[in-house]
């Protein structure tokens, strides 16, 4: 966003606001413009102040939008009061619970190994178009980075041929979410399949300098596959597949997250190890800003329940009597 100044009574505190917010490392780009439409709308009645009636007006100029995207709105601009409140504490802060009811968080689809070989098998005969003569071999390096590491979608497609060191075995995430990067280590298995991967473009007489995709349609020296492109070719995958989530949807691309995150637990659970104190680890794996983030991927899931009631009952079960009377019940 530009570095025009605000025009309303809040502008000195959203200056102030969006600084610290981005000496924390976040970008605040959509937030800004949210602060600058609050901004305007005040400058314009008035200019007035951020108070109870302006922030219902606000409101009602909102109701074009979407609930979800009405109560982010909302949402960022209760921030910013509550910011305000710790220099100002009589100033006005909006009630959450006037906002739009929040959406449902979606259930994360767990993928199995067995799943997960059936995707790359469907991915081996996928055909050549014009448009993505590599698409067989991009497909199947990425179902495999994205299961074994984790990787959200946009950090798979902005990966370049010059993020993977063949030497380390590793891959550099670049400015990321929160404006966070890293450096992950491959499993073997991954390695393998990059070099596989980077073999078959080099046999098609395909460029692989270190500024391209990785991941690559394959047409076009700087066309990598769009968020949106990439998610409707892995449904169309997993429905070939015959992997679809309950509600007989196919599974998304973040779900291989999920799926990652809880296979790492289910690890650690069976090699007998303090998951717990391992969380930090996998929180820096996943690229999140703290382990509070990475809980969100770890569901109270079956597989994870059964292991650590399996590890309980391995440490503890010996400490559990039976009820009187239980023995004889039928």
């Amino acid at each position: 966003m530009s570095a025009a100044p605000f025009d309303s009574p809040i502008g000195p505190v959203a200056t102030r606001f969006l600084a610290l917010k981005r000496a924390l490392g976040r970008g605040y780009v959509q937030e800004e413009a949210i602060l600058r439409a609050l901004d305007a709308f005040l400058a314009a009645a008035g200019p007035a102040d951020l108070t109870a009636a302006t922030f219902a007006a606000w409101g009602q100029t909102l109701l074009r939008l979407r609930p979800g995207v009405r109560r982010y709105w909302l949402r960022i601009a209760r921030n910013l009061c509550l910011y305000r409140r710790r220099t100002a504490p009589a100033c006005f802060v909006p009630d959450p619970a006037g906002f739009p009811a929040p959406h449902q968080p979606v259930t994360p689809y767990i993928f199995t190994p067995q799943e997960i070989a059936r995707l790359l098998q469907c991915a081996d005969r996928l055909v050549p178009t014009s448009g993505s003569p590599l698409r067989a071999a991009a497909y199947r390096v990425a179902v495999v980075l994205l299961y074994t590491t984790g990787l959200r979608r946009g950090e798979l497609l902005r990966l370049t041929v010059g993020d993977y060191d063949p030497t380390a075995q590793t891959l550099a995430i670049r400015a990321s979410k929160y404006h966070k990067s890293r450096c992950i280590p491959l499993a073997a298995d991954g390695a393998r399949e990059i070099a596989r991967y980077l073999t078959a473009r080099r046999a098609q007489h395909r460029p692989i300098a270190p500024d391209l995709p990785l991941v690559w349609r394959g047409a076009g020296r700087l066309r990598p596959y769009t968020g949106e492109g990439f998610a409707q070719g892995f449904r169309a995958l997993c429905r070939t597949a015959g992997i679809q989530t309950p509600a007989g949807r196919a599974p998304r691309v973040h779900d291989t997250r999920h799926s990652c995150a809880v296979q790492a637990l289910l690890r650690w659970y069976h090699a007998g190890a303090d998951v717990q104190a391992k969380l930090p680890l996998l929180a820096t794996y996943l690229g999140h800003v703290s382990i509070v983030s990475t809980a969100n991927y770890l569901h109270f899931l079956a597989p994870v329940a059964l292991a650590a009631s399996d590890r309980f009952a391995q440490r503890y079960g010996a400490l559990i009597a039976s009820l009187p009377g239980k023995e004889d019940a039928p």
